[in-house]
């Protein structure tokens, strides 16, 4: 989303809005005419610095805080700075592959959450979808006694969840063993909607021998599937979908976000997680990064708050949205490129496993 005020800047506004921004994300301080006098690398005096302040102010972009002279860029101020004055650079090679080494082997996604959080000292969030969206890799079944079982499903995101489910018949551990050995020699790779319809296909195509195995298979995967609700489920919603959120505490102490009612709003947010899952899953739908500054997610707990996010998935296909929030006043220029390289290398990451399949 781009304003139409920033190409009506004139260059000169341009060049002083875009230095007093740089100023304050790099010390947190009101800037001052004087201070963008030495800074701003344009041969103005402090007194025509203080009159295009004055305009940019009139305007919205930038705000006086009551007890000093120098101002602070607003949000409106903030969304003319990315969309049109700040110079974003992709990761570099070293930089990615640096990133790709902090990636762990295990728990993909859980892991993406504190890999955002430790790079960019703010809030890493990544919403997880319905497991039945989640090609599987691996899976084991262990007779409990009576129908009952205990599946244990591996995926193609290293993710493991064990779950015990019912049964329609009494299944003894070699039929328990065939079965998996079955699904996992023909069917790894494959989601569980993409598996149950493969298995309905075949039944119809089969021998006798075979079509009971199938039986067996379609009894079991079909009560394993059925209740998203597992024991590794961290944030259960409604909806099916999950949350990872790590790094909260990275936003105590943070300049804009010292209020405490307002953490503490935010926090409740984070517990809640209805309306923030809500806005995440809107941003699936959107290709590349996008970028919320306070008030424009429309969430009022993000009011002090930048939301960045970016979708990723498997073979075109998205899955879910990564994302960092933090103050308002972040650096732009490091955070974007961080989200944007990390949905790309995750992505990679889950395209890969699920090739090898």
């Amino acid at each position: 989303m781009s304003l139409s005020i920033g190409p009506q800047l004139d260059p000169r506004a341009r060049q002083l809005l875009r230095a007093l921004i740089a100023q304050y994300i790099a010390d947190g301080q009101p800037v001052g005419s004087r201070t963008l006098a030495k800074n701003s690398g344009l041969d103005l005096s402090p007194a025509t610095i203080r009159n295009v302040m004055a305009d940019l102010e009139e305007i919205g972009l930038l705000a006086a805080p009551h007890t000093s002279a120098g101002r602070i860029p607003t949000a409106q101020g903030y969304r003319v700075f990315v969309d049109s004055l700040l110079e974003l650079k992709p990761l570099d090679a070293p930089q990615m592959d640096a990133l790709r080494r902090e990636l762990p082997t295990q728990d993909l996604l859980s892991g993406v959450s504190s890999l955002l959080s430790e790079v960019t000292h703010f809030v890493g969030v990544v919403t997880v979808p319905k497991r039945e969206d989640f090609p599987f890799r691996h899976i084991d079944f262990v007779a409990l006694g009576g129908n009952r079982v205990l599946v244990i499903l591996v995926f193609t995101d290293n993710a493991v969840q064990n779950r015990v489910i019912t049964t329609q018949h009494v299944y003894a551990p070699s039929e328990l063993e065939q079965v998996a050995n079955f699904l996992n020699a023909n069917y790894a790779g494959l989601r569980m909607s993409e598996i149950r319809e493969h298995l309905k296909r075949e039944m119809r195509e089969t021998s006798q021998r075979l079509h009971q195995l199938m039986v067996a298979a379609a009894d079991v995967t079909q009560q394993a599937f059925s209740d998203q609700r597992s024991s590794d489920q961290r944030f259960p919603d409604p909806s099916g979908a999950d949350m990872l959120v790590t790094g909260q505490i990275n936003l105590m102490g943070s300049q804009g976000l010292s209020d405490m009612d307002r953490l503490r709003e935010l926090f409740e947010a984070f517990q809640r997680k209805r309306d923030l899952l809500i806005l995440l899953e809107n941003c699936s739908r959107a290709e590349g990064v996008r970028l919320f500054i306070g008030e424009e997610s429309g969430f009022n707990a993000l009011d002090g708050c930048s939301l960045v996010t970016a979708p990723y998935g498997v073979e075109g296909r998205v899955l879910g949205v990564l994302g960092v929030i933090g103050p308002t006043r972040m650096a732009y220029q490091r955070v974007i490129p961080v989200v944007q390289a990390t949905a790309q290398i995750l992505s990679g990451a889950l395209n890969q496993s699920h090739q090898t399949q």
